[in-house]
């Protein structure tokens, strides 16, 4: 691998994993509290270790699976883990190149409806692994990650525009599947996963991969509008792609906390992505053409995405109501605990006692 250093919070995490006698300094064993955890538990995951969409006719997805996981990472919690893990490995894991079918639906007979991959769930399900393999010393976890990791490299990177890039699924999304492929999907660069990635398969280029998914996202944000879910990368500049809405939406939403947590916070970048945020830090739905915001997002899951972003940049309390967590729907809850283990990770001066006001 390269000697250049990542700015990840993959240590942390990986510290996370440890007693805090072990580390230079104590931290918390947990970024996700127990009561936290719990609730997100009881709303969303099944005793099987199925994570529940609620409001997406309760399907699971490799997606939900992969956030389980490294929830239950950064809650330290390994039965929670392996629970996750077990559904995730038996009924997710049935494609024969060792990836995972994207969609599972209880009411379907089978329920795999469609065995395709999606690439974010899988680089989570990866990144998961490594942390939970590495911090309770479990060689099978590391090896499986390593699988996942080296498949992702040699079968969803390819390269466009001098960038290399991420098909967001096997099938579908590239330029012999699309007359405007490939379309890539922004918000699918977990970027503090890259330097696990990279660990675990040396011969993979993931530093490309992540410095080319901060150049897109520099390009798609360089007119002031916000990125679409959806891009085309056939032509010499991206553009929204044929199909889909040209809009920002719930998929990109989470591309500011991914920069968050990344630790790639001092950026213009991050600067930029204010565009998305209203003054009560809400996001919304943008026509990425007319920058029109066409419906809020108003859930606190939501919210304290922005909330953080301006307390990292402008020294801006996180609201109070923000600060506490309440499930309303899995994708916002699960990007609220993401958004709060960050916090107390590495800003626990943005969730001040009793804070009222932001900066957006």
């Amino acid at each position: 691998m390269s000697a250049r250093i990542f700015p990840t919070l993959v240590a942390a995490a990986a510290l996370a994993c440890f007693p805090a006698a072990a580390q230079d300094e104590p931290m918390p064993l947990s970024f996700v509290h127990a009561d936290e955890w719990a609730a997100y538990q009881d709303a969303y995951v099944r005793d099987n270790g199925r994570v529940v969409d609620v409001f997406n006719a309760e399907i699971s997805h490799s997606e939900s699976q992969g956030y389980g996981m490294l929830l239950a990472v950064l809650a330290q919690d390994r039965t929670a883990f392996e629970r996750i893990w077990s559904f995730t490995r038996t009924e997710l894991m049935v494609r024969d190149d060792g990836l995972a079918a994207w969609r599972w639906d209880p009411s379907a007979d089978p329920h795999i409806t469609d065995i395709n991959n999606a690439t974010d769930g899988d680089i989570l399900i990866a990144y998961a692994l490594a942390l939970a393999g590495n911090g309770w010393g479990i060689p099978d976890y590391m090896q499986e990650a390593t699988d996942i990791a080296r498949t992702v490299g040699e079968r969803l990177l390819t390269e466009a525009n001098g960038l290399t890039v991420i098909l967001p699924g096997a099938e579908g999304f590239s330029a012999a599947a699309r007359e405007d492929g490939p379309v890539v999907n922004p918000s699918y660069w977990v970027f503090e996963a890259f330097a696990v990635l990279a660990d675990l398969t040396p011969e993979i280029d993931w530093m490309s991969v992540h410095d080319d998914g901060l150049a897109l996202l520099d390009i798609l944000t360089a007119d002031g509008m916000p990125p679409a879910d959806w891009v085309s990368m056939a032509g010499e500049t991206p553009v929204p792609a044929t199909g889909f809405p040209p809009e920002f939406g719930y998929n990109n939403v989470r591309v500011p906390l991914y920069v968050l947590r990344a630790n790639l916070e001092n950026t213009d970048l991050l600067e930029r992505l204010g565009m998305i945020f209203d003054a009560d830090h809400a996001p919304a739905i943008i026509d990425v053409t007319t920058g029109e915001r066409i419906e809020p997002m108003s859930e606190a899951g939501y919210r304290i995405i922005g909330a953080a972003r301006a307390c990292v940049l402008y020294g801006a309390p996180v609201p109070a109501d923000l600060q506490t967590f309440s499930p309303q729907s899995y994708y916002g809850a699960t990007l609220h605990l993401l958004t709060l283990s960050y916090l107390r990770q590495r800003h626990n001066q943005c969730l001040v006692a009793g804070s009222a006001e932001g900066q957006s």
